[in-house]
């Protein structure tokens, strides 16, 4: 916002309505976050130069060292808009990071005699790519946070109800019991195998001039290993080097793929969290779970009786709307035409809009599950009309015991016919030519008892 604007003004409800929920993010994925990065990759691969052993180049005092490292670690909003200010003469943004570091020199004879090391044999890409690189690296750590806040309750859910008798609904009618802790495991399990593809993801980058080739390095110094060299600044962790992982072929931009199989596994992560959400809305549907009431807060402008599951609902909408772009930015990300083309630059510029919407509803969930409150009466009443689901575990004993055609007799007695009760199966069981043992243990199942491993399942999460 600017001193004349307002959150009221905001295009984006990402800096404007929901603006406060994303203070974490928006210093590593916004255009601040941006400049601050090409920064420290300059400065990064200027000071490794200092160290190549060119008698060009000497090794800088360990003074300047530090003052070029403060430059990085201290970058503020003011620095930002020196470049800003800059780039409104160059009309090139990368170009204006460069002079703004040169014009901080001042004073410092070492830094001004190797002045024109400063982005020295690179192009825009070499610096934009391995930046993009970095913000990724930030933002998916707090995306993983958000997600990991989530996934760290579903356990808690899950373990603290997996005992917990629930009716199933397979095709929306009644199936086999479950409890509502595998359920909530269910999700949980999928997550946590999301969650390790999404971060095992390797941030690639490149360092080597305008078209992959290190032509501009070799024409200045034919002998030196570029290649190697580009590696160290790049692998090497910080302040030596980047930390990320090295890209050794590239047109004049790293080709994105990295980008595309990221921005793919955050969105499948993103379209569980969507599965999960609907189903919860649905249970709170059904009544299997309340939710916790808070002073003052209103469901609906004219029903009072309401209490709408929108923390949900508002995680599924975010949810949605990051996949539609992230899948915009795996789909397009790795096509350039031949070596160079700048369809990539303006899109890549949303890469925090995307986490955002995603982190957001991290949050939106995260407080849709601390409201839920189980509605036991409910649930053991749904279980209790529904004894028909009990004509799975009889056929399939009386198959074991070789009494013909169990199936169909257990369709002929249930399929389609309401009100089964426990009269009519016990009358039923008690005509079955079966061992004594197997007769009792199938008298003595409810619905609520139907559950298989259900319960050690969810504990095991």
């Amino acid at each position: 916002m600017t001193a004349d604007t307002s959150a009221l003004d905001a295009l984006s409800p990402l800096d404007g309505r929901y603006a406060a929920k994303l203070a974490a993010l928006r210093p590593v994925m916004s255009e601040f976050g941006y400049m601050q990065r090409r920064v420290q990759v300059e400065l990064t691969w200027f000071i490794a130069l200092s160290d190549a052993g060119f008698a060009e180049f000497a090794p800088l005092p360990a003074d300047d060292r530090a003052f070029l490292l403060a430059l990085v670690r201290n970058f503020s909003e003011a620095d930002a808009q020196a470049i800003k200010d800059k780039e409104k003469e160059t009309n090139h943004d990368v170009k204006a990071v460069e002079y703004w570091i040169k014009s901080r020199f001042a004073g410092r004879p070492a830094l001004l005699a190797a002045a024109e090391f400063v982005h020295f044999a690179c192009t825009s890409e070499d610096i934009n790519n391995t930046s993009h690189a970095l913000q990724l690296q930030a933002g998916r750590d707090i995306w993983l946070q958000g997600l990991d806040a989530v996934l760290a309750r579903l356990r808690d859910l899950a373990h603290e109800h997996a005992a917990q008798p629930m009716l199933s609904r397979t095709h929306g009618q009644t199936a086999s019991p479950t409890t509502v802790g595998k359920e909530l495991a269910n999700i949980a399990a999928r997550l946590a195998a999301a969650r390790e593809r999404v971060a095992g993801v390797r941030l690639l980058a490149k360092m080597n001039g305008a078209v992959g080739n290190y032509n501009a390095h070799l024409a200045a110094w034919p002998d030196f290993d570029w290649e190697a060299f580009s590696r160290r600044v790049i692998e090497q962790p910080a302040p030596q080097g980047l930390g990320l992982a090295f890209q050794p072929y590239s047109i004049q931009i790293e080709p994105h793929d990295y980008m595309a199989e990221l921005f793919d596994a955050v969105a499948r992560a993103n379209t569980i969290l969507i599965d999960a959400c609907r189903d919860i809305w649905g249970y709170i549907s059904l009544g299997y779970f309340k939710q916790k009431l808070k002073a003052g807060e209103i469901g609906s402008s004219t029903m009072p009786h309401k209490v709408n599951p929108i923390d949900f609902e508002n995680a599924e909408g975010n949810l949605g709307l990051a996949n539609a772009l992230l899948r915009h930015l795996a789909e397009k990300l790795p096509i350039s035409r031949w070596q160079r083309d700048l369809t990539d630059s303006t899109v890549l510029r949303n890469m925090g809009v995307a986490l955002g919407y995603a982190a957001l509803a991290h949050q939106s969930m995260l407080t849709g599950l601390n409201k839920l409150e189980l509605n036991r009466q409910v649930l053991e009443a749904d279980l209790d009309q529904a004894w028909e689901v009990l004509a799975e575990p009889i056929q399939t004993v009386m198959r074991r015991h070789g009494v013909a055609n169990p199936y169909e007799k257990l369709k002929d007695l249930t399929r389609g016919k309401g009100g089964i009760t426990p009269e009519v199966l016990k009358v039923f069981i008690e005509s079955l030519e079966i061992p004594a043992e197997a007769k009792s243990q199938l008298l003595a199942l409810t619905p609520a008892l139907y559950i298989g491993k259900a319960e050690e399942l969810a504990k095991r999460i």
